[in-house]
């Protein structure tokens, strides 16, 4: 049976992440993970998974001035400082709680010096972190939600995986966000299975709950679960109404 991981980025958002964390472990959720807990303090996010039981799976280096467009600096040819503290701030963040994952997110940019500079904060993202077990994660946004991001398909993904050649490097594969920029999810999940990390869902292309839209997820979670892959898989979706009254897709998903 699939697991699944609470993304509460999007799920009880109007709670405070410990709140949060606590209500994801009383609905039946086996992992949590979020995008950018750092107001909350890490022995307040510690106490409270080990009160549930819980692991948070993964979370996010900072946007950057979100208020103005931006969505991640590690991408950016001139932002190398604010970049690098930001690695530091998730990976540090991540070791307290006990977190494996952080997702370096690039932000707005484009050409060769975006290139280079996204490459040379992986590695350095990869190299801070191997020592404390935490794997870094890069994730293809899709240009409706993310105009203009960096990274914007699995194949651009996977070079830069390839060039960097780390162990601690792997791909988030969103099946939202796959499903709305290149299709064919099931065939490019499996091709790609040796360098991903974590796998999120969320309906297309509305990205609402899973049971709606044009994916069967009950064929993906088959898909997952024939590859192998025993992790929990993130539900990072937006609740059309509250987020206990969507819960519905899991009884119907779980068996998978």
């Amino acid at each position: 049976m699939i697991q699944l991981s609470a993304n509460l980025g999007f799920l009880w958002t109007e709670l405070t992440l410990t709140q949060a964390i606590e209500a994801a472990a009383n609905n039946g959720f086996e992992a949590v993970e979020c995008h950018f807990p750092y107001t909350t303090p890490t022995t307040d996010v510690k106490a409270t998974l080990a009160k549930t039981g819980l692991q948070m799976l993964g979370l996010n280096t900072i946007k950057g001035d979100a208020a103005n467009g931006e969505n991640g600096l590690c991408a950016l040819p001139d932002r190398l400082t604010e970049a690098r503290a930001a690695i530091d701030q998730a990976i540090h963040y991540a070791d307290k709680i006990g977190t494996p994952n952080v997702h370096v997110m690039a932000g707005v940019a484009t050409g060769r010096a975006a290139d280079k500079t996204f490459i040379d904060n992986l590695r350095y993202a990869t190299t801070k972190a191997a020592p404390l077990g935490i794997t870094i994660l890069i994730e293809p946004l899709n240009s409706y939600d993310a105009p203009d991001y960096y990274l914007n398909n699995t194949a651009q993904a996977a070079n830069i995986i390839e060039t960097i050649d780390a162990d601690n490097l792997k791909l988030m594969f969103d099946c939202y966000h796959v499903q709305v920029i290149e299709g064919d999810v099931v065939r490019r999940m499996r091709n790609l299975q040796s360098i991903i990390g974590h796998i999120q869902i969320a309906a297309a292309p509305d990205r609402t709950e899973p049971d709606n839209g044009e994916l069967d997820y009950r064929y993906v979670f088959e898909a997952i679960d024939a590859m192998g892959y025993t992790q929990p898989v993130g539900a990072e979706y937006k609740p059309v109404s509250t987020t206990e009254s969507g819960l519905g897709w899991m009884k119907s998903l779980r068996r998978y």
